[in-house]
């Protein structure tokens, strides 16, 4: 085969090859090539998805919480448990375990 029988055939385009080429570099050598950035997006998608689960869930324990805080019977369960409220000539004992009082080693 000569050289110009050669340059005909469709694997000797020089535009295939330039073309070829281009595909293999945009897709993979070069940094930021279409698989591995949309590794890295899929990667950060999953991070925040799992962020907003973790946000939804404290939404939905806070909304919880304001719903048995619109009682009063709540709403002064919650001032004793948490601030130690009480009322008046009333007693408070707080009763601590060993195993719940924190201590610093």
């Amino acid at each position: 085969m000569k050289w110009q029988q050669l340059k005909k055939k469709w694997y000797f385009n020089k535009y295939l090859i330039i073309t070829a080429f281009f595909i293999v570099w945009i897709g993979f050598l070069d940094t930021n090539a279409w698989f591995t950035s949309h590794r890295a997006l899929d990667k950060q998608i999953n991070e925040k998805e799992q962020t907003a689960d973790f946000y939804m869930r404290g939404i939905a324990a806070d909304k919880a919480r304001i719903q048995q805080l619109q009682d009063s019977v709540g709403l002064e369960k919650f001032g004793r448990e948490r601030y130690l409220m009480r009322k008046e000539n009333e007693e408070v004992y707080i009763i601590e375990y060993a195993d719940s009082i924190k201590q610093n080693d």
